[in-house]
């Protein structure tokens, strides 16, 4: 018996075993600051309880641009599918400070940690 790939057949893509840790810890963020460096993407979710000027980074997330383009990618298919089964989902008016405070970028990774004014 062989153990060569046959040549006239494409291989199929791998499945990729995932564990999760039992001690995992779900956090919840309601504001997204992203910055980037030509190599990488910095995702920092933060959550912002209402009435309070001061959020606090629940999760740092750092992956290559590529990846992060992956990311986005599932990121709208994922929602697509969302708003197939439950309907769109509305945000509101562009420019509005709620949209401007959910989800802010920090620029390049030379000013990681400074947030847009």
């Amino acid at each position: 018996m062989s153990t060569q790939p046959d040549p006239g057949k494409t291989p199929g893509p791998k499945k990729i075993a995932i564990d999760m840790p039992k001690e995992l810890k779900a956090v919840y963020a309601n504001v997204a600051l992203i910055s980037h460096t030509p190599v990488e993407v910095v995702l920092d979710f933060a959550q912002v309880l209402p009435r309070t000027p001061h959020g606090t980074v629940q999760a740092r997330i750092i992956m290559s641009p590529m990846h992060a383009k992956l990311l986005q990618m599932a990121l709208a298919q994922n929602i697509q599918n969302y708003e197939r089964q439950f309907g769109e989902i509305r945000l509101p008016n562009q420019g509005s400070p709620l949209v401007e405070n959910f989800f802010r970028s920090t620029g390049s990774g030379s000013d990681e940690g400074k947030q847009d004014e």
